[in-house]
């Protein structure tokens, strides 16, 4: 396997029900990273990104989060038909997606 350009990480962190923070577990983040795995597969991009699901990242109030390296894109409240486009257009064409990235001012 040649080494990715890409890593994309999906938290898939979980709390109990009604815990405060809630969770991107809970909002779905399991479906996310099954949809990015198949996609990597039948868009051909195995060897050009690679995917690792993770504990909490920090912004559970926008979850599901999704995070893309080396670039540093922090993705918000990614949902499934979200996925084709962050694999098409962030790692296919190497251009973020913007209506879905992270407010710089959520990081105060």
């Amino acid at each position: 396997m040649p080494k990715p350009s890409y890593h994309i990480l999906v938290c898939t962190n979980s709390r109990p029900p009604g815990h405060p923070r809630g969770s991107c577990g809970e909002s779905g983040s399991n479906a996310i990273f099954e949809k990015l795995s198949m996609g990597i597969e039948q868009k051909g991009l195995f060897g050009k990104c690679m995917i690792a699901n993770t504990g909490c990242l920090g912004p559970c109030g926008v979850g599901p989060v999704v995070v893309v390296y080396p670039d540093g894109v922090w993705y918000q409240k990614v949902q499934p038909e979200d996925v084709d486009e962050i694999l098409d257009q962030h790692i296919g064409q190497g251009t973020k997606v913007d209506r879905l990235e992270v407010p710089d001012e959520l990081w105060g």
